[in-house]
């Protein structure tokens, strides 16, 4: 179990664009790999968590990461290929991510339960009704 005060320091990030995952491996040797969509609907922007409120970010499913800007040594700012790029994930915000990411996940798709909203793209539910 980490301790409360462990302050954690990325030693590499490496983007799988192809499977939409970041693998983030911090300085007690652990990786992680995270999921673009879940970085995506847990994004630390004020966007996200409405100012105390958090958003329901939906129809993220396919999202991807399109660059990573080291931010100093203790962040890196992620911008998605949705045009979403406010977020300061910092290596504190992203351990806790990683170590909670099944409860987090859980939490997410309950809610999308809950608000009969869903994690689909948008664009893709319209190129059905096309053909």
């Amino acid at each position: 179990m980490t301790s409360p005060d462990y302050n954690p320091v990325v030693t590499a990030l490496k983007l799988k664009r192809k499977s939409r995952l970041l693998e983030v491996t911090f300085d007690d040797g652990k990786t992680f790999q995270l999921s673009c969509e879940i970085l995506r609907v847990y994004s630390p922007s004020a966007e996200v968590h409405g100012h105390g409120n958090p958003v329901l970010v939906t129809h993220k499913k396919n999202v991807n990461i399109k660059a990573l800007d080291p931010v100093g040594n203790y962040a890196v700012k992620i911008s998605f290929d949705d045009g979403h790029d406010t977020g300061l994930f910092s290596w504190k915000v992203l351990y806790d991510l990683a170590t909670h990411q099944a409860d987090l996940w859980a939490q997410y798709l309950t809610r999308l339960k809950t608000e009969k909203a869903s994690r689909e793209p948008l664009i893709d539910m319209l190129v059905k009704y096309h053909n």
